[in-house]
């Protein structure tokens, strides 16, 4: 049964920064062709600041941040039966190369379903930059499959 009393509750806030290197290799495995992922040059020729930072690449910075307590984690979750439900992301700003994120991530709602064969657990991170700027807000459902 999944714990409700999660909800409201924080993760906790993590910062990291956003390297250049990893930005282009993200780029190269997703076979982004848009030189402003991978040339500095190109970026700011496009009016960019630096590299700007791919849509999902978000996701791939808060799973670095909190690897030490993920979400399943921290809301009691058997990793073995874990499934990644659904992610949204929802952008404010760009993020480019350089920028130091911070992730502050909460729970906003918990459910079963299925007469409590699956669990649902939400969360929301609201990420800023090193100068407090509001850049993206993501949200996740984790789920897992009990029985």
């Amino acid at each position: 049964m999944v714990d409700k009393s999660l909800i409201g509750k924080s993760i906790g806030t993590r910062t990291i920064e956003v390297e250049k290197g990893r930005l282009r290799f993200f780029a190269s495995v997703i076979g982004e062709n848009n030189p402003i992922y991978v040339d500095e040059l190109a970026a700011r020729d496009a009016g960019h600041a630096s590299l700007p930072v791919p849509p999902s690449f978000l996701f791939c910075l808060e799973s670095e941040a909190f690897a030490s307590v993920s979400a399943s984690k921290a809301a009691g979750f058997d990793p073995g039966r874990v499934l990644h439900g659904e992610q949204q992301f929802v952008y404010h700003a760009l993020a480019y190369g350089g920028d130091t994120l911070t992730f502050d991530v909460r729970f906003v709602d918990a459910y079963e379903k299925k007469n409590g064969l699956l669990d649902f657990v939400v969360k929301e991170s609201r990420v800023t930059n090193q100068d407090g700027k509001h850049i993206a807000d993501l949200r996740a459902i984790i789920v897992q499959r009990n029985g």
